[in-house]
């Protein structure tokens, strides 16, 4: 377990960015996404306004929690952050413009739903446009801790969200992978073909004459 004073020098360390600007009372927005390659499912973002007085210990790049602590960490930032936006952006959205057009959108849907306007946004490497100062930061949601939370909550809205999912198409196992190309999951998609969640465009390296898309999507 570790001390009080390594947790707090841990979060000192992700705060380098957003120091810089709250010391000037600029309002600081960090954004992620999740779910650029998976085979079904919407991609989701998060925009996150962290609060300069109250230390959120644990923050990282949601990949390098575990489940319990992604959750744990989740549900301090909802209690602690100032303001959170969350964007979805479909599987038919996805086929018509690509992934990283759908990933913009998202971004840019999530900030929209922010309570209170930042002045300066700090993104994970991916410069996304606006009426703010942009900061694309490489390995953004290890050393941001306001892009790491947004990584944070997107993830966990995105899970729960494939979970939720998994009852409407309860054969492809959307609770197990999250839609993304495990080995069980192209099995599913062999064996049932495409559903409404499914982005057909990915799905064309697995199934011969996979449609163009489908009618409509959850």
């Amino acid at each position: 377990m570790r001390k009080p004073f390594e947790l707090s020098l841990r979060w000192n360390q992700k705060i380098d960015w957003e120091t810089n600007f709250w010391h000037k009372g600029w309002i600081v927005a960090g954004v992620d996404e999740v779910g650029r390659g998976p085979l079904a499912g919407p991609v989701v973002a998060a925009a996150v306004i962290l609060n300069p007085h109250k230390a959120i210990f644990g923050i990282d790049d949601s990949k390098n929690l575990t489940v319990r602590q992604r959750y744990h960490v989740f549900e301090e930032i909802l209690e602690k952050a100032r303001a959170i936006g969350v964007g979805m952006v479909g599987p038919r959205t996805i086929e018509q413009v690509n992934i990283l057009q759908a990933s913009r959108m998202a971004m840019i849907r999530a900030l929209g739903y922010l309570s209170i306007r930042p002045r300066v946004i700090l993104t994970d490497a991916m410069a996304i446009g606006g009426p703010w100062d942009e900061y694309p930061i490489v390995h953004g949601d290890q050393v941001s801790a306001t892009i790491g939370a947004a990584s944070i909550v997107a993830k966990v809205t995105r899970d729960r969200y494939m979970a939720e999912l998994s009852q409407q198409f309860p054969e492809y196992g959307f609770e197990r992978h999250k839609g993304y190309p495990t080995p069980y999951h192209r099995a599913m998609v062999v064996k049932y073909g495409p559903c409404l969640a499914h982005r057909c465009t990915f799905l064309r390296n697995i199934i011969p004459n996979t449609p163009q898309s489908v009618e409509s999507s959850p």
